[in-house]
Parts: C-alpha cells; structure tokens; sequence
C-alpha cells in the first residue's frame, strides 16, 4: 500500500459540518490517539463529537442490519455535513443518567446480578432452583389446568401444571420498600366528592374522573366522605379495575389507591412534574418493606447460602469488599464465572467506585457516577479499532481521582482505539495527544476552530482556552462572618458516621471530599426539610422539542399577555401550543415525515415558514416585533427590549436578567431545550430558581459543563447570591470554587465505609496552611502555595 493511502486510513476527515451552531467546519482528527475538545459551554464541542461524528458512526452501524431490525432501533436521521471519512465503530459514554426505574440497581445495569445469580444456583446451598430464583424481578408462580391439543386427527384434553420460582419479594415486588398513604392528605373527610373532597393531581370532578365517580354506583357523589359506611369507603379507597357502564361508554373503576399506585409510584419521584412530586412526598411515606428488610428478595432466595453469605449479604456488600470475597472463591466447575465476575468488581475499584454496593438503585447515582458505571464493561473489551467518545469523564471526580481517570482514558488509547474526550479540567486537557479548541464564544458566536495542535501549541494560542489553561484561583484575603448556622445532627443517610455539625449561614459554604465520601448524602440527605432550602441537583431537564428558555422559566405569560392587553386579542393566540399554531405543522415550525426504519425528514413548514405561528398572529405586534420575532431574539437581545418603552414587561425582564446573570445571555428565547448542552441545562435551571423565596441555595457541583472562562463568571453569581442576603452551600470538586469559599466542610478520608467522617471544616486559608487532608493537599498545590 501506498504510503499517501497510509495516512489518508490514520484520520477521521470532517468536511462541512453545520449541526446546531457548527459553521462549516472542517477538520481532521488522528486516530489511535487521545483527542482532547475544548471551549467555552456552548460553543459547538457536543454539535462536533456526539452530533456529527458519533451519530453518523451509529448510524452507518445500524444500516448494516437487516430492514426488519431497524424498525424496532431508533432512527438516526444523517449529521448536516458534507464529507465524513475514516469512521471507525463509535461507543458513546455519555452523562445520561442511567434509567431510574425503581426496579433497577449497579447490579442489574452491569452484568454483575447477572453472574451472581448463576454462581449462587451452582453453588448456593441448599440448592433451590436456576437463576431466576435469585432474581427480584421474577414472580414465583404456579398453575394447574386442561390443555387441548390435535393429535392424529383426534382432538385430545391433557392435565399440566407449571411453576416457575422467582426471587422476588412477594410482599414489596422486587421493590425493597412499600408505601403507606397519609390518608387525611389524600381527601377532605367534609366534603362530598362533588365539593371536590379530593386533594389528588388530575382527579377533578369536572373530566372523566368525575364522570366515573358520579356514575358508578359504588357511592353518593353528593354525601360527605366521612358519612361513608365501611364498604363505601373500602369501594373508594382499594377497589381494584372493575368495569362499568356510565352514560352508554364501557369505562373502568380503578380505587384511589391502586390509581395512584399505578399512575405515579411507578415512575421514579425524581422524574416526575414538579406539583406531582410534591404531592407524592406529602402523602406517600416508603418505609424498607417489613418481608425482605429492603433486600427485594424472597426468603427461600436469601436461605440459599456461599460460605454463610447469602445472594442479599454479596448484594449489601461495598463492591471492593466483594471483589475480595469472589476471588477468595475456589470452584473449578465454575472458573471461567468466577474470573469473570471478579473482573467486573475490580473494574469497579479501578475507575473509582469501588464504594457502591450493587443493591444501590442506579436512579441514585450522580451523573459523573453513572457515567463511571457504563464504562466498566469497556474496560476488558477485547475490541482494539474503536473509537470510544467520553463527555466530560471528570465530573464528579475529585482532583485525586482524575488521575485514575487519566489513566483508563491512555489504557483504551494503548490498545490501539481513538478516543475523543470533550472536556474543561485541565488535568484532563494537558495528557491529550492532540487539542481541538472551539468557539471563541458560546451559541451563535461559537461553531468554529480556533486552535488545533499540540498541548503547549494550546498554551501559547491566545484563544480563551489557551489563556485560561495555566489559570490558578487564589485564596481570599478575608472571609465573610457567618450570620447564623443550619445544624445537622447524628447524620446516618448510606455511609454516614452519626456525623454533627454546624453549616454557617449568610457565606459560599464548599462541601467536598473525594467521590463517595459522603457530600450528597449529607446536604441532600440530612438538611431537614422545609428549612427554606432551594436545591439545584444534575438531574436531566425534562422537555420536548416544544419546551424552549421562555416556556421552562414562565417567562412566556407576561409576555403573551403583554401582546393580548395591546391588541386586545385573547393571550392562547401567542401560543404556538394553542390557538395560534399554525394548522400545517401544529405549532412546531417543521413537518416530520416517518420514514419507517430509516431516519425521518424534519422539512421546515412552507405555510409559516418555520415561525410556528398563523400569519394572521404575526400581524399583531408589541414594541414594533411579532412575537415570532420576540422569540429568535437572543436572551440580552431580549433583556434590552422588555427594559423599556411600550414593550416594558417587568416580569419578563426580571427573567431574562437572571438569564444573563447565570451567563446564558446568547440563547435565544425560542430555541428548543433539546439542542441545549448539559452546562447549558444546569444553568438554566439555577436561573429559574434564582427567583424563588428561599433564603438559601444547595448547587450541587454547578461547574458542571463549564468552561475555566465560565466559572469565573459563576464566582462572581455566587458572589452576588450571598452578597444579597442569601445562604449558598455548593457541593464541589473544582478547586477555583474552593479557593473562593468563606469556609469549608471536607469529608472523608475516603468513599464508602471509608468515609461519611468530617475530616475538616474551617476556612480555606487553614486547609492549605494545614494540608491534613486530600484535599487539602491537592488545593494547595493549585493555589501554588
């Protein structure tokens, strides 16, 4: 082979992309090296690496399956570039939580259950059945009954019976808690179901819940609910799905609770609206189910025992402890198991959660944890030739721990894999082969290359990347005086040690310690509740490709209303989602075309020419703009023409200014939630909570996604926060934030059962001078002191 054909097969050749706000751009990216993507949140990294290169590398994957099986595999439309070259086989591990059903745990989102549950079938005595009967998600039944088969001509009745032992818990199903209703919350024992006696989300007496209540003859919609006999009140409460004819229509009776149970207990509380939840946390209390002590699992799976431990005591176990109890294991006649499994575990331990038990619920992971887990089980792949794309590996890491990160990232580079990492630490940064930095700015001042070379070709740059890279925060001179303190006592939440003690009010109070040492456990699960506390956590944004900036904050009702008062027209007419839409394209501004299993067309709509509104709306106008108009403006765009004149709307100004004080000024108003980048969405919600009455702000990790230009930006929010009178506790690893503390509470001396201690709290001059602790020393050596 030539040597030109060589090195044309040694790149990933980019021509042309112009995803999100990509302008062109051209690149080519070496293989088999560690490629690190940097700029400022927003500024295109994401559009490049997961939009444009990943994507199309899944998508060419997936046309290699038969038309049959990419039906049932989502569709991938084509990246808006004109060339891509070089592709290899893209494994994404991205920030996604892993799904939060209730039912899932580490150990069923790795292969870990999986291997446990057969060892304790070969090995466990005494011997009660496969697999299965060690699994919580697998109902133990058994049935008996006639059977009607042809047999030579002769149609024949047989007897049989089956069963199939489960490992579930038939008590709380697999679940490990149950639930007990507050049921003075649910209804008011006064009124009569027609008064509106129920206090439960959706089940108002004016739609079809009313209609079934008042029509199906089970009880008087018009008596008081404590006037009730015991069968009315037992009807209301637990009747399981009953059929019944109301007005001519064939409908369903479902008992309060089991709706409930269905409708809301299903879904995981974090993932639901936000007047469900709170609904939800008021009148449901979870207590560890009474049956399995909140192992999940039913008694004859538990009796089945290894060497005295049962599949519930491995489960319980922190995963280092049980990586040392499977290699003490000798069983020939299940060696290659064995191996196997003590692989996973001490893959575990290697990346850093050797802390987690696999009976941990995987919806209780952080993002950086969750991101951690997916990578174990590329760790010992035997696969060499792929390209592996990691966003952000660093996040929930303390400065300790990157390094162990840093070394998995060279270790795939080693076995001869590209691996693309979009990254901000410069930990991370400086171990790169080679740097792409984009930008100079965010949203539509990015999109473009400004730097791509060497390491200390990055340094000497002058881009905002370059420039930042070297960047030490110092200590401060003085510290703020506390006004008053937030006390937690005897503190047991997971790996807690009956921990006291007191966080000071009215300063920037920084929680850290290394992953699993205990930080959100103590902040998130022992600050008492309804002590005034606004929390801003990493979980996903939710919203469609509808929801945008103006409809997530409400900014969008004073607006609406702003155009109906000066036109004296109704505000649903300002609602693409309402009687403004455009019939065409219902509002979305574009018309989807299914294509089966190949990706759908998005085409935009011709008769609103994407504006997602009917042109008789865009005649009326507030300030000279029609409110498509409103909504392709950029957020300080916006700010300076709600400030004043006719368009004054001081609602909507309020908004937009914390929009821009959380330094999302070059959004647009409109832009849909789904294009926005993780660093993007967290501060969006930190905006939206800014206006609430709490007098003090839990942030956990809000660095998160964010550019060393932009933390600066965050500081001085912070700054201001507390400046006001408020109370900020941020969660942190990143020691700029700590450097800027007024005081800090470090936790530890390590994760897991190692942990859950305070190992120091005082100011951050101290820690420095004193270097006791982890953190300590990793602060000073950034503060250079």
């Amino acid at each position: 082979m030539s040597p030109q054909n060589t090195t044309r097969h040694d790149l990933i050749r980019v021509r042309g992309a112009r995803v999100n706000n990509l302008k062109d751009v051209s690149i080519e990216i070496p293989k088999r090296e560690l490629t690190v993507f940097t700029g400022v949140s927003g500024s295109g990294k994401s559009s490049l690496v997961f939009g444009t290169i990943a994507a199309e590398s899944q998508r060419l994957i997936n046309e290699t399956y038969s038309a049959f099986l990419q039906g049932f595999m989502p569709t991938l439309a084509r990246p808006d570039v004109d060339v891509l070259e070089g592709l290899t086989t893209a494994i994404i591990v991205n920030q996604e939580r892993i799904g939060a059903d209730p039912r899932s745990t580490v150990g069923t989102a790795t292969d870990a259950n999986a291997m446990l549950r057969i060892l304790f079938s070969r090995l466990g005595q005494p011997h009660i059945g496969s697999p299965q009967a060690f699994s919580f998600n697998v109902a133990s039944i058994s049935g008996a009954g006639a059977v009607t088969m042809e047999r030579a001509g002769q149609t024949v009745k047989e007897r049989r019976t089956f069963s199939i032992t489960g490992g579930m818990c038939p008590r709380c199903e697999g679940r490990g808690s149950v639930t007990d209703f507050d049921l003075s919350a649910l209804y008011d024992d006064t009124k009569s179901l027609n008064e509106g006696a129920i206090a439960v989300p959706g089940y108002s007496m004016d739609g079809w819940s009313g209609r079934i209540y008042r029509g199906c003859g089970f009880f008087d919609p018009d008596k008081p609910i404590r006037r009730y006999t015991k069968k009315e009140l037992q009807d209301l409460l637990y009747k399981e799905p009953t059929k019944v004819k109301i007005e001519g229509i064939n409908l369903t009776f479902t008992g309060l609770i089991p709706s409930i149970q269905k409708s809301m207990l299903s879904k995981d509380v974090e993932a639901m609206q936000p007047h469900v939840r709170a609904f939800v946390e008021r009148v449901v209390t979870f207590t560890a189910c009474p049956e399995c002590d909140g192992t999940r699992l039913s008694e004859a799976a538990r009796s089945s025992k290894i060497k005295g431990i049962s599949i519930a005591d491995a489960c319980a176990m922190q995963i280092s402890d049980l990586a040392t109890w499977v290699g003490d294991l000798t069983e020939p006649s299940v060696a290659p198991l064995l191996t196997s499994l003590h692989h996973t575990l001490t893959s575990f331990v290697e990346i850093g959660l050797g802390y987690l038990s696999l009976n941990r619920p995987s919806g209780t992971l952080s993002g950086g944890e969750a991101q951690r887990v997916k990578m174990i089980r590329h760790l010992g792949s035997a696969l060499t030739d792929v390209t592996y794309v990691f966003d952000e590996p660093t996040i929930g890491l303390h400065p300790h721990d990157i390094q162990r990160m840093n070394n998995l990232l060279l270790r795939l580079r080693d076995k001869g894999n590209t691996v693309l990492v979009v990254e901000h630490k410069p930990e991370t940064i400086v171990i790169a082969d080679h740097v792409v930095d984009l930008g100079p700015g965010a949203g539509t001042a990015g999109g473009t290359i400004c730097y791509e070379g060497t390491v200390d070709g990055l340094r000497t740059s002058g881009t905002s990347t370059g420039q930042h890279l070297e960047d030490r925060a110092t200590l401060k001179k003085t510290v703020r005086t506390p006004t008053g303190t937030l006390e937690i006592r005897g503190a047991t939440a997971n790996n807690l040690r009956d921990v006291d003690v007191d966080i000071p009010l009215g300063v920037l109070c920084v929680v850290t310690g290394v992953a699993g040492s205990g930080k959100s456990s103590l902040i998130h699960g022992s600050i008492p509740p309804g002590a005034g506390v606004i929390s801003v956590d990493q979980g996903a944004i939710r919203g469609s490709r509808r929801s945008n900036p103006a409809t997530y904050t409400g900014m969008l009702e004073p607006i609406r209303k702003a155009f109906a008062k000066a036109n004296g027209v109704k505000p649903a007419l300002f609602s693409a989602n309402s009687e403004g839409a455009c019939p065409t394209c219902n509002g979305n501004g574009v018309i989807y075309t299914d294509l089966a299993m190949m990706a759908g067309v998005a085409t935009p709509c011709e008769e609103c020419e994407g504006k997602r509104f009917q042109a008789a709306v865009l005649e009326y106008h507030l300030g000279g703009r029609d409110i498509s108009q409103v909504l392709t403006m950029s957020v300080t765009e916006a700010e300076d023409f709600f400030s004043a004149g006719e368009a004054r709307i001081p609602a909507a100004h309020a908004i937009l200014q914390r929009l821009t004080d959380v330094g999302l000024g070059y959004l647009s108003v409109g832009q849909p939630l789904t294009t926005l980048s993780g660093g993007e969405r967290q501060r969006l919600k930190l905006a939206t909570h800014m206006g609430g009455t709490g007098g003090t702000y839990v942030l956990d990790e809000p660095t998160t996604g964010l550019h060393l230009a932009d933390v600066e930006q965050l500081l001085a929010l912070l700054d201001r926060l507390v400046d006001s009178g408020k109370s900020v506790i941020v969660i942190e690893h990143h020691q700029a934030v700590m450097a800027h503390a007024d005081w800090i509470i470090d936790l530890g001396p390590g994760a897991g059962h190692d942990g859950g201690q305070i190992v120091y709290e005082g100011t951050p001059a101290d820690l420095v001078a004193a270097q006791s602790t982890l953190t300590g020393e990793h602060l000073a050596a950034y503060v250079g002191s």
